[in-house]
């Protein structure tokens, strides 16, 4: 997979993206991400991508050029045009599906805004579609490009050692995940639940379910009552 990063801080991007999971799938070839200096395509002297808004208010906004252009680069350096993501609050909220769907394109790229964020003329000529991380705001959008990145990244082939590692894990199949555990067996007068040291893989993965269910009708309740809507089967009793 394919992933671009459009950004006024590559070195901020760079940095996270050539540590753990993903830069070794980086590394071994199984991913490719490239962060690219919006900074470069402006046409001025003083390198400057943003001005004061029309209007009055506070802050800066990115000017269209640089973005536009850079975008342009991405597509003639692809071959193709990818799915253009602006991160923004005013977008739709991350979740594990959208990151599923993501994962399953050839080449998207992400655009982080900066400052006010960027004329609203630019989404509206190349942005494909706005997403948030949540409901609170950041001074740029390149944590957010990165935790998308990130998140889209190890549901990739080759990125992670097996589907299980994921499979089995917190929002993809529409539950929490069940507590996890390790050496030592006893641990501050805390054990180890019993059945889990058994070696009876059925009576295992029963209780891995149970709670799995149980922690997310706890802890949310709107994932479980979405989840029983669609497995009414898998309801809890008590």
């Amino acid at each position: 997979m394919q992933i671009d990063i459009m950004t006024l801080f590559p070195d901020m991007c760079e940095s996270y993206l050539s540590e753990s999971i993903i830069g070794r799938a980086i590394r071994k070839g199984a991913l490719n991400v490239r962060c690219h200096n919006i900074r470069d395509y402006t046409l001025n002297k003083q390198k400057q991508t943003d001005d004061a808004p029309f209007g009055g208010g506070m802050g800066m906004v990115m000017y269209c050029q640089p973005i536009y252009d850079c975008f342009q680069a991405i597509c003639d350096q692809r071959g193709k045009r990818p799915h253009l993501i602006y991160m923004s609050p005013a977008g739709k909220v991350f979740n594990q599906a959208k990151a599923v769907e993501l994962s399953k394109m050839d080449n998207i790229c992400i655009l982080c805004g900066h400052y006010e964020g960027v004329d609203e003329r630019v989404i509206e000529e190349i942005v494909d579609e706005e997403i948030s991380i949540g409901d609170y705001v950041v001074t740029g959008g390149e944590m957010p490009a990165l935790i998308v990145t990130d998140a889209v990244a190890r549901l990739c082939e080759g990125v992670l050692s097996d589907e299980e590692c994921y499979s089995e894990e917190s929002h993809y199949s529409g539950l929490l995940e069940y507590p996890q555990y390790t050496r030592p067996y006893i641990w501050n007068g805390r054990e180890v639940p019993e059945v889990l040291r058994s070696g009876h893989h059925a009576n295992i993965e029963k209780w891995k379910k149970d709670q799995a269910l149980r922690r997310t009708r706890e802890r949310r309740p709107d994932m479980y009552e979405q989840y029983i809507s669609e497995h009414p089967e898998d309801r809890l009793q008590d």
